[in-house]
């Protein structure tokens, strides 16, 4: 099989897969060097796609925190890169998606705590198969336990903007702060959710 594998991907394909290894195996510094390799092709592939700083930021993190909960799943079929591009892509044209559902008015899709998809179903629109929703809804969870443990100052800002989907104008407007502000600890509260990603498995 190593055989094979040496003879189908480059080298740096096979290092992946040996971080990869060590990640599952509860490594945090694999996970670390995951996302050192891959956060800004990522974040320049959403950029591409959303352009919008804030919300490829957003993305990036979503992306890394999916592939980061379905690590022990990942099958040495194809690269990493590849795999985690695919999630990231998906992930971004379900935003997009989503964001021109809302310029129409048409009310937001989300899950609940239980899992559960409440208002009009996004699915419909994008064929999205149970494997998908099985995923969105583990980053759901993901999140919420990573939120939980952000300083007291950061959680209320990162729910506003995640679990209530609220604009940066809009959490602006609901804690009277600057939106500069606003910008500014939403990127903090996303550098700090990146930390707690890379040791997951510290915490869970």
């Amino acid at each position: 099989m190593e055989e094979l594998e040496e003879g189908r991907f480059s080298s740096k394909a096979l290092e992946d897969f040996k971080l990869i290894d060590m990640a599952v195996g509860g490594d945090d510094k694999a996970y670390a060097k995951l996302l050192q390799r891959y956060k800004r092709p990522v974040y320049h592939m959403i950029l591409k796609m959303v352009r919008n700083i804030d919300d490829a930021e957003d993305l990036t993190m979503e992306s890394f925190s999916k592939a980061f909960r379905s690590l022990h799943k990942f099958k040495k079929d194809f690269t990493f890169s590849t795999w985690l591009f695919r999630i990231a892509t998906n992930n971004t044209i379900d935003y997009i998606r989503k964001k021109k559902l809302n310029t129409l008015s048409i009310e937001n899709t989300y899950t609940d705590d239980d899992g559960q998809s409440v208002s009009i179903d996004v699915e419909d629109q994008g064929n999205l198969d149970p494997q998908e929703e099985a995923i969105r809804s583990q980053k759901e969870e993901l999140i919420q336990v990573f939120v939980s443990m952000l300083p007291a100052k950061y959680q209320k800002l990162v729910r506003l903007r995640y679990f209530h989907e609220l604009s940066y104008e809009e959490i602006a407007v609901e804690l009277d702060a600057p939106l500069g502000t606003v910008k500014a600890q939403l990127h903090r509260a996303r550098e700090l959710l990146y930390d707690l990603v890379k040791n997951k498995k510290e915490h869970l």
